[in-house]
């Protein structure tokens, strides 16, 4: 559904991206023809992002326009506050999938519990954030928008919750039921700030809440907290003092209820027998009438007895059915077993099921699929099912159960996950890892995705890159390697155009800027980026090209350092090795100019005859003739190269042979 389209008027267009849809309104009605093969259908709902603009254009009744609309499918990594919950909760990620996998037994459980227990910590951390949001903000729009993420989250960690102790830790009989009931007092908790305030005041008994006291009560026992009911009572009583001893017979009941323990120091058939004979005296007091004269304390010992009615009448106490069954569960079946949960449910009325109370009633049923199913449908977003599906995948719970198109649902979540982090500026590198842990899919996922990941900075393409060069992504590293150097080259950054060639192995292109460096020397007399040259090392050897601006950049800084010898060796071997351009041989020539004028003889005769071959070849042949002929300054200058290397010569023929002579 996208607002603001009208689909039963005017077809829709769409174009897919990597994490988003264009969508824009055609000119043509339903029923005439749409030239595009794409239609918006009908089906899950998806965040729309800003409208982008408007196409103006002409249909059959005139004048008309049409809106284009970016559709986002993961809007949810775009909020702000939320960002705590995908960092914080991708430490916990990586940990789990690098934990000792050989532990097994009590260990590995215990170790996934507290996995569990995190992942819970990081959503209640990040509602409580979101609250305080909403509470600060002065836009409605924003209180809404937090408020809904408030009950999104709260949603999520009670469901989270009932995973982790009916599929990770599969608390058995007795102590599954205590974990029942606090999951049930953490999730509903408005009564004990009710509390709180009645029992902090200095007179309780003329507290304006405190008519409410029975009713508090009431809650305690349907939580089965019956140290605050009991203290609550002792309250009551003293209000009362013809019923005292109705209260101590009551609150002896309550204190003698037996309850499962966490340490095992008892058999559940030891429980049975305790529970048996305690609710045997329970029921003894109330078919002897102690409490007939008192409907509060006579509705108490019936919910203690497990009366369903009795329950019932307190729904609205309970405000949910987990709540009504937890209870139920406590007065009437307290050593439950994990599969003795059947939904035999208090849904409220006639009304269909909410989203939530299906994944909950699927949970008790024991069907994870199921629950995964519904919180993929339910949530707006994949970070709680990826998550959620990789705890069970370690608990060695989904281990057969394989989608049809190849890949298990743990992969098939986290890729879908981490497809939608790296639509975001930064939570892409997230993504990164969940790709890394997915090993069917997640290197052809992450090959696709890091190639579309918009290199705005030279800090962020060599983030990329470092990524790339860790797996060995070597075509990734390459095509990142070109997009950077094309930039820097548009830009008329020759040294970065060049690092980044270099590292890309890219010899046409390390060719083609290091032909820019030579003309721009040509027309300006210097270098550029003298550094980068003067350190190239053995990267030089990748192109012919780049080898010759080595070298004679080597040429120039030992000419610079007087060394003239060991210049007019290389000026040489650059011209004889055919390594110089054709087209640079003049400018060669003419820097060997100030060599053959020294004082001191540089070139022998042997040398002195390779360069004149050299100006033959340049000036007979092998370049356009009339060009030189043309061009005056051409001519000027190998009028002076002939004259400079025959006088050479000469002095090179009368050292030679005077040395000999000698």
């Amino acid at each position: 559904v996208v607002p603001g389209a009208d689909p039963s008027a005017r077809q829709l267009c769409f174009a897919w991206g990597p994490a988003e849809v264009l969508v824009c309104e055609t000119l043509f009605g339903r029923r005439g023809g749409c030239p595009f093969r794409g239609e918006a259908a009908p089906g899950r709902a998806l965040s729309p992002g800003a409208l982008t603009g408007r196409v103006a254009g002409t249909g059959e009744g005139g004048p008309s326009s049409s809106r284009v609309f970016v559709v986002r499918k993961d809007q949810d990594i775009y909020i702000q506050t939320l960002r705590k919950l995908f960092n914080e909760s991708h430490g916990i990620f990586i940990g789990l999938q690098r934990s000792e996998e050989e532990l097994a037994g009590k260990s590995r459980k215990a170790q996934l519990v507290q996995v569990s227990k995190n992942y819970r910590s990081v959503i209640r951390a990040c509602m409580e954030d979101m609250h305080q949001a909403a509470i600060s903000t002065r836009d409605p729009a924003l209180h809404s928008q937090y408020s809904t993420q408030v009950s999104i989250l709260s949603a999520m960690e009670l469901i989270w919750n009932l995973c982790e102790i009916l599929f990770v830790e599969a608390a058995a009989a007795g102590p599954l039921l205590l974990r029942l009931l606090d999951w049930v007092r953490l999730h509903v908790c408005d009564v004990d700030n009710m509390v709180r305030e009645v029992l902090s005041s200095e007179n309780p008994s003329k507290h304006e809440l405190f008519w409410k006291v029975a009713s508090i009560v009431d809650v305690f026992v349907l939580q089965g907290r019956m140290d605050e009911a009991r203290h609550l009572l002792a309250k009551e009583a003293s209000a009362n003092p013809t019923s005292v001893n109705m209260y101590k017979i009551l609150d002896d009941l309550m204190k003698k209820m037996p309850m499962p323990n966490l340490g095992n120091t008892q058999t559940l058939t030891e429980m049975e027998l305790k529970w048996q004979h305690w609710h045997e005296e329970c029921q003894r007091y109330l078919q002897d009438g102690t409490f007939a004269s008192n409907s509060h304390m006579e509705s108490i010992c019936k919910i203690l007895l497990g009366d369903e009615d009795a329950i019932l009448e307190k729904k609205e106490l309970m405000t949910t059915w987990y709540h009504f069954l937890v209870t139920r569960l406590l007065y009437s079946h307290p050593t439950v077993k994990p599969m003795e949960l059947r939904m035999d449910l208090f849904l409220g009325g006639e009304s269909s099921p909410e989203p939530l109370d299906t994944i909950l009633m699927a949970a008790f049923e024991f069907e994870m699929h199921q629950v995964i199913k519904e919180c993929s449908i339910a949530l707006s977003n994949w970070w709680f099912v990826a998550h959620l599906t990789d705890l069970l995948d370690h608990c060695k719970l989904l281990q057969s159960y394989n989608l049809y198109f190849g890949s298990n649902m743990r992969e098939f979540l986290l890729l879908e996950y981490a497809s939608g982090l790296f639509s975001h500026h930064s939570l892409w590198q997230l993504g990164v890892d969940y790709f890394d842990h997915c090993p069917e899919y997640g290197r052809v996922y992450l090959e696709l995705h890091i190639e579309r990941i918009p290199l705005n900075t030279e800090q962020k393409a060599l983030k990329v890159l470092r990524i790339c060069e860790q797996r060995q992504m070597h075509e990734q590293v390459r095509s990142i390697c070109k997009i950077m150097a094309m930039k820097a080259l548009r830009n008329n950054r020759l040294g970065s155009a060049l690092s980044w060639s270099i590292r890309a192995k890219d010899a046409a292109f390390a060719t083609l800027i290091s032909d820019r460096f030579l003309k721009d020397y040509c027309e300006r007399g210097c270098f550029s980026d003298l550094d980068l040259i003067d350190n190239l090392g053995p990267s030089m050897l990748l192109s012919d090209r780049l080898t010759f601006l080595g070298k004679y950049r080597e040429f120039h800084r030992l000419y610079g350092e007087k060394r003239f010898s060991e210049a007019a060796k290389l000026l040489l071997m650059l011209m004889t090795a055919h390594i110089a351009p054709c087209s640079f041989w003049m400018t060669l020539l003419t820097d060997a100019l100030p060599l053959l004028e020294q004082k001191e003889v540089i070139f022998s005769a042997e040398q002195t005859y390779e360069l004149m071959r050299c100006l033959e070849d340049l000036t007979a042949g092998k370049l356009d003739k009339q060009k030189f002929q043309d061009d005056d300054v051409e001519t000027m200058k190998v009028e002076m190269l002939r004259l400079a290397l025959a006088r050479n010569l000469a002095r090179v023929i009368v050292k030679e042979g005077t040395l000999e002579g000698s």
